[in-house]
């Protein structure tokens, strides 16, 4: 690769690249974190890191897995179908579906193939879009014990996100499905990258736009953040799943298992954990990152509070 992990390897910490199979089959590629010197005949707590959405297991996720493994975690990274090294073609669709099936995919290798896991002691850490995806893998899954997320976003607000009218969303619609007869006629559904396919050299490189996209390209298109696997986005008609599906519709379903929602200050995607943590049951937090924004909470290890979510999961996966 000519782009890998952003963040070297801890001297202390072993990565062993795996595979495993969810539940239709798909071969999905991951990374398994875990301290050098470990006990290998005693059962420790795992935790599975998700992605950000259109995202890979060498960006924020090796940061994160790098950092919790230090601290006596097995920790379990992957690229989500379609993507990364993970198996599905085409290349780059996007289900939300199986996103959260793949949570409880990795639930069932670290149950059985990692005899050093407790498989009693599991959580999952979603980041960015991962976050919603995770608490839709928990609801339904009750082998998941505690869920953090970090940044969140709820893609399948894709309503919400675009305060849609009624007559807007009926254009969207039929935009959407007329390109699947493109696509049919293709053989290809339309992906258009959002990211170049070479970084920018530094931040003051970025041509102007507004904030928000400025935001993405300061970590996905510079030498931070920028991973070939990762150019943004997914199939133009990836948008209808995420128009007909809801990540959160059974978030009151997770119960008796607690909920940490880590957010930036000035995040401009506070308001999903906003959302979500008043529709989550008890036990849960809102946990607020002072002066932080939404990538940092990617990767910015001065700004990720690890103190936090080491407590939160010692504390719960007991």
């Amino acid at each position: 690769m000519a782009y890998g992990y952003i963040q070297p390897l801890s001297e202390k910490v072993q990565r062993d690249h795996i595979n495993f199979y969810n539940r239709y089959s798909y071969k999905l590629a991951g990374d398994l974190y875990y301290a050098k010197n470990i006990d290998s005949k005693k059962q420790y707590p795992a935790l599975i890191v998700g992605a950000p959405y259109g995202g890979t297991k060498e960006q924020g996720p090796c940061v994160w897995a790098n950092e919790l493994a230090q601290r006596g975690f097995v920790v379990l990274t992957f690229d989500q179908v379609n993507m990364g090294e993970s198996s599905g073609e085409p290349r780059h669709v996007s289900s939300p579906d199986l996103f959260a099936e793949n949570f409880s995919a990795a639930v069932d290798y670290l149950g059985v193939q990692v005899p050093f896991v407790d498989r009693e002691k599991i959580g999952v850490i979603g980041i960015c879009g991962s976050g919603g995806f995770s608490l839709a893998a928990a609801a339904a899954d009750t082998r998941i014990k505690a869920i953090a997320t970090a940044s969140m976003y709820d893609m399948t607000d894709a309503r919400g996100m675009n305060n849609f009218s009624k007559e807007q969303l009926d254009k969207f619609k039929d935009k959407l499905t007329r390109q699947r007869w493109e696509d049919y006629a293709n053989e290809m559904p339309e992906y258009k990258p959002f990211f170049p396919n070479k970084p920018y050299a530094n931040v003051d490189a970025i041509p102007d736009m507004d904030p928000i996209t400025k935001e993405w390209f300061r970590f996905y298109a510079v030498p931070r953040g920028f991973h070939q696997n990762a150019r943004g986005g997914f199939t133009t008609t990836s948008d209808l799943s995420m128009l007909q599906w809801s990540n959160l519709t059974y978030i009151d379903e997770i119960t008796l298992r607690p909920i940490l929602f880590i957010v930036g200050d000035h995040a401009h995607s506070k308001a999903f954990s906003e959302r979500a943590y008043k529709l989550a049951n008890e036990p849960k937090e809102l946990y607020e990152v002072k002066d932080a924004e939404h990538i940092d909470l990617y990767d910015n290890s001065d700004k990720i509070p690890f103190d936090k979510v080491e407590d939160f999961f010692k504390s719960n996966l007991k």
